[in-house]
């Protein structure tokens, strides 16, 4: 290759990243946007006082995506606690660690997952919670059997999804995304948990509606 041309090849790669820096501060900034929007509609902090999460509590984030709810939960359980965040895309998870890593954020552990088993640790957790990922399980029952594992006796599950016409079938969740909550409730109800509150539900940005509901894994 001649002097020329490797110094071509030299700009295009500089110009090349610096555009990639550029496109992700412009998509990180568009993500804090969102989340921003998210805060006001949502409620983290009173979804997490209905699960009972305090400084210590060990949770999950079941279906995190790239974090939204993963570190509204590791701020509220501190450095004494610790967050899984799981989810079926490694790629998203990336972004939970390298966010993490750069909040120096060290009490997230990240779990690939599987669309059957969330692999979390047995008997162990205070809390899950699932947000806008329940309409998308086809395998639901081994997902809330491996789930119910998971929690502590007393642990409480959380479902937060956009909510359906009552009598829709479940067969049109996956592509309209968004299921009923009354499936929601029979699916946790088969699968051992114990019904704890229908609590107030959410309008999202675009005037969708979402439910709000809690379970508990009974005392021994």
């Amino acid at each position: 290759m001649s002097v020329l041309n490797r110094r071509r090849l030299l700009s295009f790669s500089l110009l090349a990243a610096a555009f990639a820096g550029v496109t992700g501060l412009v998509l990180a900034q568009e993500e804090r946007n969102d989340w921003a929007r998210r805060d006001s509609w949502q409620r983290p902090a009173e979804v997490m006082d209905k699960l009972g999460i305090q400084a210590g509590s060990v949770v999950a984030d079941v279906g995190a995506g790239t974090g939204y709810f993963t570190f509204h939960l590791a701020s509220r359980v501190g450095p004494r606690g610790k967050v899984y965040a799981e989810d079926i895309e490694d790629r998203d998870l990336k972004k939970i660690r390298d966010r993490a890593a750069d909040r120096g954020v060290a009490h997230i552990e990240t779990i690939l997952g599987t669309t059957r088993d969330p692999r979390l640790p047995a008997d162990s957790l205070d809390a899950v919670l699932v947000v806008n990922a329940y309409h998308e399980m086809r395998d639901y029952d081994p997902m809330l059997q491996a789930i119910f594992q998971s929690l502590k006796p007393g642990g409480r599950l959380a479902i937060l999804d956009q909510r359906a016409d009552p009598g829709e079938p479940r067969e049109k969740s996956h592509s309209k995304h968004r299921i009923s909550e009354d499936l929601v409730k029979e699916d946790a109800l088969r699968n051992g948990f114990r019904f704890a509150s229908r609590e107030p539900g959410f309008k999202d940005a675009d005037g969708d509606a979402w439910f709000f509901l809690l379970f508990e894994k009974p005392p021994r």
